[in-house]
């Protein structure tokens, strides 16, 4: 769904409603959000605020991914996150963006003003407290992501990457009880590199290997089919028994 679609979407009927900041808010919440949100489109490779820059704007993603990166003295750069439909960008409080942001793919943001904002969580605590849970669980996922560059192999980095993307997929578009996921793989295997910390090389490498043992099946290079999700989180490494939504 494009910006223009968007503009006469209220927020009851948001695609991302059930998962993004306003996931809590009661009727009288969401109009006074409706009010005062915006949307912003950004073709891919374009930047959305860069690291230092003022933040004058808070929002929420709601189709496509974006980056967060990191750049060292020396210029050398560091993706160290991404935004996936539902992810909040920006910290309320906070007037200076700490990282550069960007469009990995096309995205379609729900902006608010930071200030109007800013005033509307100090009387609705429905949204600060929505917004804590989401801070929390954005530190959890990093911790989790540490271990994913620091410990586990190339294989099961693809497969860790592989399996956060089609839980995200399921948990915007529930599709009842099951353990096959289809989805479209939302980042080019370039940016896989660049986020995973591997080569290109390695990263064709291991896909092919996954598709060639029956983990995945590929349709052209996006278009995912997990038939069993049971065993892509066995090459992640993940031994969770509840983390998958079905």
């Amino acid at each position: 769904m494009n910006a223009p679609a968007l503009s006469q979407t209220r927020c009851g009927d948001c695609p991302i409603r059930h998962r993004a900041v306003c996931a809590r808010c009661n009727a009288d919440e969401l109009n006074e959000l409706d009010a005062i949100k915006y949307y912003r489109t950004y073709e891919a490779g374009q930047p959305i605020i860069w690291s230092g820059d003022v933040m004058t704007f808070v929002g929420s993603v709601v189709s496509g991914i974006a980056s967060l990166t990191q750049t060292m003295e020396d210029g050398r750069t560091q993706m160290v996150g991404l935004l996936l439909p539902s992810d909040f960008v920006g910290r309320p409080g906070r007037e200076v963006a700490a990282y550069d942001v960007a469009a990995t793919t096309d995205v379609v943001m729900c902006c608010f003003r930071r200030k109007p904002f800013e005033e509307l969580m100090e009387r609705t605590p429905h949204i600060a407290n929505r917004l804590l849970q989401m801070t929390l669980d954005e530190l959890d996922a990093a911790r989790e992501w540490m271990l994913v560059l620091g410990r586990k192999t190339a294989r099961e980095k693809i497969a860790s990457l592989l399996l956060i993307i089609a839980r995200r997929d399921a948990s915007l578009t529930p599709r009842g009880a099951t353990n096959r996921m289809v989805f479209d793989l939302p980042l080019t295997r370039e940016a896989m590199a660049d986020y995973l910390g591997l080569t290109l090389e390695t990263v064709s490498r291991q896909i092919s290997a996954l598709k060639r043992d029956g983990v995945i099946e590929l349709e052209g290079k996006r278009h995912v089919t997990v038939p069993d999700m049971h065993l892509l989180m066995e090459e992640a490494g993940d031994d969770s028994d509840g983390g998958f939504p079905g």
